[in-house]
């Protein structure tokens, strides 16, 4: 996407949107957006917003199309160390807290590890060193055969499964990273094949080989849907939930150990 009538166009094509679909959501006409997408009418400000916002774009995005279009971006980018976002980073740092014992992770928008609560060491047991030096892609760390691979049990399933999120964002908005990363992170799956007999139903579980026994644990991720900082707005928080009462006492046994390592590591 090079140009404004270029982008305004294919971002409306992959958000199988008409001409006047778009209009009706935006408050204007179709035939406004048709010379918009033509270069026969130079936008507005107030309409990019409301376009941006009617195709639903990412906050990045949003910025993006407005730049095309000659204007500064409207969304700020700013950095996870900026005091500013020290109340946010906080409030996560609780909510990892009270997942214990748990694993939970706050990852950005190419699953960089952003914080982990205690819990995630139960996860990153036997993984190579230098997969877990900064930045940590959970991704790699999940899919790459000197990671967590070898540990989970139903890995042909898991896998599939869970590139479909990365998968997903990158046709939502794409991104020179994300290509590189689902390149690579595809070269370590087995051939797509039908899902097994072992979800859930509404989820896979990810069946993990642990010094605590088989693991069985599921995800959910939580985002800031309200954020106007592109920073926060593609912050994830993910946290794995116990498939079964097993797992649960699993981890809930393993607690007290997981927080004297920590306690022996920081001494």
């Amino acid at each position: 996407m090079n140009d404004f009538p270029a982008a305004l166009r294919e971002w409306r094509v992959q958000r199988r949107l008409s001409q006047l679909e778009l209009a009706l959501r935006a408050g204007t006409t179709q035939r406004h957006v048709s010379f918009l997408e033509n270069g026969r009418s130079a936008p507005g400000r107030g309409i990019v917003v409301r376009i941006a916002e009617s195709l639903r774009l990412p906050l990045r995005e949003r910025n993006a199309l407005l730049r095309m279009a000659g204007y500064a971006p409207s969304y700020p980018e700013t950095r996870l160390d900026d005091p500013s976002l020290r109340p946010v980073l906080d409030g996560l740092r609780r909510l990892l807290d009270g997942h214990r014992p748990y694993p939970a992770i706050v990852v950005d928008a190419f699953s960089d590890l952003v914080a982990a609560n205690d819990g995630f060491s139960v996860l990153t047991e036997g993984v190579a060193p230098e997969l877990l030096g900064p930045p940590v892609n959970v991704l790699r760390l999940a899919l790459h055969p000197r990671g967590m691979a070898p540990r989970i049990i139903n890995f042909d399933d898991w896998a599939q499964h869970v590139l479909e999120r990365p998968r997903q964002e990158h046709a939502r908005a794409p991104h020179e990273r994300h290509v590189a990363m689902l390149a690579e992170l595809e070269g370590y799956l087995p051939r797509p094949r039908a899902l097994g007999e072992e979800h859930l139903g509404f989820a896979v579980p990810m069946r993990l080989r642990s010094s605590h026994g088989e693991l069985r644990l599921i995800t959910a991720i939580t985002t800031f849907t309200t954020a106007v900082d592109v920073t926060i707005s593609e912050l994830r928080l993910e946290t794995f939930l116990p498939a079964d009462a097993e797992t649960a006492a699993a981890l809930g046994a393993s607690s007290p150990a997981i927080s004297a390592g920590r306690q022996a590591a920081v001494t």
